[in-house]
């Protein structure tokens, strides 16, 4: 009698006993595919180059010198940055000046010689010098996108005319032609300054502006907007400037700080706003007081010390835009 003979499963058998056994199946869970969702959703919301570290500690330092120069004026009294109104030539909390006199809370970053609190000098002057550097790259960058835009997509005649006057804008010396301007002018305001320094503030943004647009203006959206019937004004403004806002970005920065250096560069010599406090200006009497030569050094160190925080600032706001704008510039910091 012939034993019954067991028949082995067949491979494709055994394949199917494993890919069906309760040990591996897996079990379709909704609840499971909405978090992953969530999940990933997460992470794309932060996983965006506006957030990278340069930018944000840029925006950081910047906006905490505006915000001492807003909440500055209601936490200490700004009406001591008027002449005579404290203790002459005090230096900061902890230290002594040649006299033997040491600084005292009442002011702590110290007096100069015509009895004026740096303290509030600081809250007065550090947001003036801001806001003359952005009133003038304001304007400068405005009128460089303007004619940018005109030059780079229009082209032909107007942009030769346009690329002529920026050159020779660019070939004058500013600061020679500021001097003599300001020399002549008895009285200068914040805004004054800042529309002269404006002058000489669109050439080099309309010439970053001219070649980005003529890049983009062959593309194939640009074509396809052209196809459609659509103004070259809309063309302009609603397809290629919002590919733009990065690089205009960083030229709206890099105005501000050549701004900034051209205004505090005048003030030293005397040529910025009298009767309004500035960083330039507090330079300009601790130099002629020979500050450093009579030991009081916080007269200079703390204006440099604020234009240094703002600097760094701007650079550092620069720079990251400069990663958004640039795909491999991010690539490289990952």
């Amino acid at each position: 009698m012939t034993e019954p003979t067991q028949t082995s499963p067949s491979r494709g058998e055994d394949k199917l006993d494993t890919t069906t056994s309760p040990e591996r199946a897996q079990v379709y869970d909704p609840n499971n595919q909405d978090s992953s969702q969530e999940q990933t959703s997460s992470l794309n919301r932060w996983d965006t180059p506006w957030f990278n570290w340069k930018l944000i500690s840029g925006i950081a330092i910047v906006g905490m010198i505006v915000l001492i120069g807003i909440f500055g004026r209601f936490l200490w009294d700004t009406e001591l940055v008027y002449v005579g109104k404290c203790p002459l030539n005090l230096p900061p909390v902890g230290f002594e000046n040649s006299r033997g006199q040491t600084g005292t809370w009442a002011h702590p970053f110290g007096t100069e010689n015509s009895g004026r609190d740096m303290l509030a000098l600081t809250i007065i002057g550090a947001p003036n010098s801001l806001l003359v550097g952005f009133v003038a790259a304001t304007i400068g960058i405005g009128i460089g996108i303007l004619l940018g835009f005109i030059s780079g997509f229009i082209g032909g005649l107007t942009d030769d005319l346009i690329r002529l006057l920026a050159g020779i804008t660019i070939t004058v010396p500013s600061l020679l032609v500021l001097i003599i301007i300001q020399s002549l002018v008895e009285q200068i305001g914040l805004f004054t300054m800042a529309t002269l320094l404006a002058a000489f503030a669109w050439p080099g943004p309309t010439l970053v502006i001219r070649g980005q647009v003529m890049s983009m203006r062959e593309s194939g959206y640009v074509q396809m907007a052209r196809l459609s019937g659509a103004s070259p004004l809309r063309i302009m403004f609603g397809e290629i400037m919002p590919n733009l806002l990065p690089y205009l970005a960083a030229s709206f920065i890099g105005s501000v700080s050549g701004s900034i250096l051209a205004a505090v560069g005048l003030e030293t010599l005397g040529l910025g706003p009298q009767r309004v406090p500035t960083l330039g200006g507090t330079l300009y009497f601790a130099l002629e007081a020979a500050a450093l030569l009579r030991n009081m050094w916080w007269w200079l160190g703390i204006p440099i010390f604020i234009l240094s925080l703002i600097f760094m600032g701007l650079l550092l706001i620069n720079l990251g835009l400069d990663e958004i704008a640039n795909p491999r510039l991010r690539k490289a910091t990952e």
